[in-house]
């Protein structure tokens, strides 16, 4: 089959975010390492470095945006404005690379550029998207035309304990929405992504058939394209170089020295930001649990502060090594190393799976979109984690922690948690749920 791939290309476009251009480079990997030769369209905007990937050609296209827009804290808006100012300049690199002599196979696009589907089909070109979250989230974005008529959308604080029955077992408080200027322009996203998904010539998934097998059945009975659950992405590789903020390789030799399973990895990803005042009740919930813990406070975390200038005085001096603070960690690493007991996590998708495929329990702090129902499925489905819920004072997170790290409670999740990580070398290997998947996926892209 290798030999049919070699003169076949494949396009791909991530949106420009960490979460989903590191989801999107491996799965060009993956596909890579079948056969296909690979070109990644990218924005000027978080574009990836290319000389991570000297087997990847790189096209670079405008994407029109000022600086004022490029740094909102608006993520709906920004979304929004890609969706309207990649389109012309999208337009003009696909007439480009399809003049070419070697045939472009199709497009695999991130589901949210959904513009990409009307420029794509005006060239008669197959587009597969792939969708970076999971399945059950997925799930609740394309109910939300029935979630607006029953008023779940709107009002929420009312309601916010109230049980979803429509999206079983989600609450109110679970729904994947987030905060925007404007909500009608978070309900046009959706729709468009949800619309031009179930347009599309297929569609993959960074997930597997054992995690999320009830939400991909309802999915193939209201989707009627190809669906590919090809995941985990990264566990077909080494951890990818797509990073776009610098690893500090500090907190392995830090891990080296620690025991077994009493490390608490502290990560709330990319875009996420808390106030000064949770920062402070983390950091003491932290320090008072008196388990070592690994904490990535990224520059822009703590809203008004530069990194962790809030930290009171004398508060590292007085761990004397127990925690260890950096701006940005080997994330794959870190929770495959036997020191980490525990993560707590803002649940991006990422996130979530990576904690998954190494068996590690989750501390769960969901703070927008598909954070949320991913946690209330960590919790109250996979049941491999608890949810820090009505705001964070130090005395609930540590006995959090606790019941995680000590009690009885913790050591049944982690058991689940190992059931669950076995679950995933066996969907990887010849004939495992994922690996027929991926055999599927080349098929079909050979057939476009």
């Amino acid at each position: 089959m290798e030999a049919q791939t070699q003169s076949k290309r494949i396009l791909f476009f991530p949106l420009p975010l960490q979460g989903h251009i590191n989801p999107m480079l491996q799965l060009a990997n993956i596909l890579h390492s079948r056969g296909f030769n690979v070109t990644i369209i990218h924005t000027t905007f978080n574009s990836p470095d290319p000389s991570h990937f000297p087997h990847f050609n790189f096209e670079s296209i405008s994407d029109g945006l000022s600086a004022a827009e490029a740094s909102t804290k608006d993520v709906i808006a920004l979304l929004s404005l890609l969706n309207v100012k990649c389109a012309a300049p999208f337009q003009e690199c696909l007439a480009r690379l399809l003049s070419g002599e070697e045939p472009v196979a199709c497009l695999i696009s991130d589901a949210v550029l959904h513009f990409t589907s009307e420029v794509a089909r005006s060239f008669e070109l197959p587009r597969l998207v792939l969708r970076t979250g999971g399945v059950s989230s997925f799930l609740a974005f394309a109910a939300f035309p029935v979630l607006q008529q029953k008023g779940y959308l709107l009002n929420q604080d009312l309601r916010l304990e109230e049980l979803v029955p429509e999206l079983p077992p989600l609450r109110v408080k679970d729904l994947p929405v987030i905060k925007t200027s404007n909500p009608q322009t978070l309900y046009q996203l959706v729709e468009g992504m949800v619309k031009e998904t179930k347009a599309s010539s297929g569609l993959i998934w960074n997930s597997f058939e054992e995690l999320e097998k009830p939400a991909l059945a309802t999915l193939m009975q209201d989707f009627p394209i190809p669906i590919f659950p090809v995941g985990p992405f990264h566990k077909y590789f080494p951890a990818s170089s797509s990073s776009l903020i610098p690893h500090d390789q500090t907190c392995i030799s830090w891990l080296d020295k620690q025991e077994s399973n009493s490390v608490i990895y502290v990560s709330f990803g990319s875009i996420a930001a808390i106030s000064d005042i949770e920062f402070l009740e983390i950091a003491w919930g932290l320090a008072d649990s008196k388990h070592p813990f690994l904490w990535v406070i990224r520059p822009g975390l703590i809203r008004g502060s530069d990194w962790i200038e809030s930290l009171p005085d004398g508060y590292l001096e007085m761990l004397d090594g127990r925690g260890h603070i950096v701006k940005w960690a080997p994330q794959q690493e870190v929770l495959a190393h036997p020191a980490v007991g525990a993560f707590w996590t803002h649940n991006g998708w990422n996130s979530t799976l990576e904690s998954i495929c190494e068996g590690v329990p989750m501390i769960c702090m969901p703070c927008f979109t598909d954070q949320m129902v991913n946690a209330r499925y960590v919790t109250h489905v996979w049941k491999i984690g608890l949810q820090l819920e009505n705001g964070l004072e130090r005395t609930r997170i540590k006995i959090d922690i606790k019941r995680v790290m000590v009690e009885k409670e913790g050591k049944e999740m982690k058991e689940r948690a190992e059931h669950l990580k076995e679950k995933v070398n066996k969907c990887l290997q010849q004939g495992g749920s994922s690996n027929k998947s991926l055999e599927s996926l080349v098929c079909y892209i050979l057939s476009c």
